[in-house]
């Protein structure tokens, strides 16, 4: 059976948006919406499996959809809501719950990570929601979902659940759907550690770039960036075993679209001082318009809403008759 080609990508609307969500994520969603017909979601449903303050949830997902759209999403070609407008959601989650294994759910090591020690004392909605997440996928029959290496097992776990439920009731009614895969992830590492990933939850606002810092922020944490004291490689092999230098010289190629081995040639035999110069311009020259057009966003609150309602009643219009078929082919009455 044929499925249309169609993007479901998903977002936990968590607040501090910074470099690394943008070129990690955003950025390749902005392209993909040329290709694909497109749903970007703000998973908020899945952001509650820990303890949200919920005003502050309410600010995140405003800003998360304006950062989405001042990145260059464009909200009438695709799809754009938060999660919790759309019940199928959590409807298809619960028949998946039936149809997933419990040793499935076991396996997935990012639950382990998370819970830690303490897995008696988190939530059940932690536990299960790959469940979700495939029911945000397939609730659309998306063909393809861009994934970073965290979310590799998740998709696998999508995928076998979409596989048992044609097996078990016979026919072809899910996709086994696809990874959509960039070419070199940009990675984006810590300024204050180049071994550790750019995080929101790192205590230091200089190891990061947020979407809303101004210009004069990002020219003083670029400066205050960590490096070390050797001058600036020939070749990409050069990088080896220097993190921080392999971060930053990643971030300059990211922003400018130039290959690595380029931006390493330009740059050869040059200090840090130098390149920490051209690459506050990059960065400024490239978010600056974003944090502009996101700031501006915000502050309309009621225009933004308008476009995740809009956006809510069209991934309804997707998905109830995926849901329709579904209720009839696991026999659910529907008088």
């Amino acid at each position: 059976m044929a499925f249309q080609r169609r993007i479901f990508s998903g977002i936990q609307p968590s607040g501090n948006l910074h470099l690394g969500n943008y070129l990690g994520a955003v950025r390749n969603w902005v392209k993909l919406q040329n290709e694909f017909e497109c749903i970007f979601c703000m998973v908020d449903m899945h952001a509650i499996t820990v303890w949200q303050d919920p005003a502050d949830l309410v600010r995140s997902t405003r800003e998360l959809a304006s950062a989405m759209i001042a990145s260059g999403i464009d909200p009438e070609r695709n799809v754009l809501f938060n999660q919790s407008q759309n019940p199928d959601h959590t409807t298809l989650a619960w028949i998946f719950n039936c149809v997933a294994r419990m040793g499935w759910m076991n396996r997935m090591t990012q639950f382990k990570e998370k819970a830690g020690k303490d897995r008696e004392n988190v939530s059940l909605g932690l536990f299960a929601y790959p469940a979700l997440m495939a029911a945000d996928i397939l609730a659309y029959k998306a063909t393809h979902v861009p994934v970073g290496e965290d979310q590799k097992q998740h998709l696998e776990l999508a995928r076998d659940i979409a596989q048992k439920f044609n097996h078990d009731y016979g026919g072809e009614f899910f996709p086994l759907t696809e990874p959509q895969i960039f070419g070199t992830a940009t990675r984006v590492m810590s300024l204050r550690d180049g071994q550790k990933k750019m995080s929101k939850s790192d205590l230091s606002d200089q190891s990061r770039i947020n979407l809303t810092d101004t210009s004069d922020a990002i020219a003083d944490k670029i400066k205050r960036a960590k490096t070390d004291t050797q001058a600036l490689p020939e070749t990409t092999e050069g990088l080896e075993g220097r993190p921080e230098a392999q971060n930053l010289m990643g971030i300059y190629a990211a922003l400018t679209d130039k290959p690595l081995d380029h931006v390493v040639a330009d740059f050869a035999g040059k200090g840090f001082a130098d390149f920490k110069r051209a690459l506050t311009e990059a960065a400024v020259a490239h978010m600056g318009p974003i944090t502009a057009e996101m700031r501006r966003l915000m502050a309309d609150p009621g225009y933004v809403d308008g476009i995740l309602r809009k956006g809510g009643e069209r991934a309804r219009a997707l998905s109830a008759p995926v849901l329709r078929e579904v209720y009839d082919t696991v026999g659910f009455l529907r008088p």
